[in-house]
């Protein structure tokens, strides 16, 4: 999964986010997801996330269920 759909993300699910500082390079940063912030069920570019540590982001990938 990668992270454009809604449903697929919860709090507690352990993801990879693109931060927006690294949009341009793609690092990856990895944590738990805190809140979703996006509200529509779909988003091209992934759903925008709070992780646990305060960093927002959008979902690039899903590593663990």
């Amino acid at each position: 999964m990668n992270g454009q759909n809604r449903k697929d993300i919860y709090a507690g699910l352990e993801v990879g986010i693109i931060l927006k500082k690294d949009q341009r390079s793609g690092n990856i940063t990895y944590g738990i997801v805190k809140d979703l912030l996006t509200s529509s069920a779909f988003h091209s570019r992934g759903i925008k996330v709070r992780l646990d540590d305060g960093q927002v982001g959008r979902v690039a990938e899903i590593v663990a269920e």
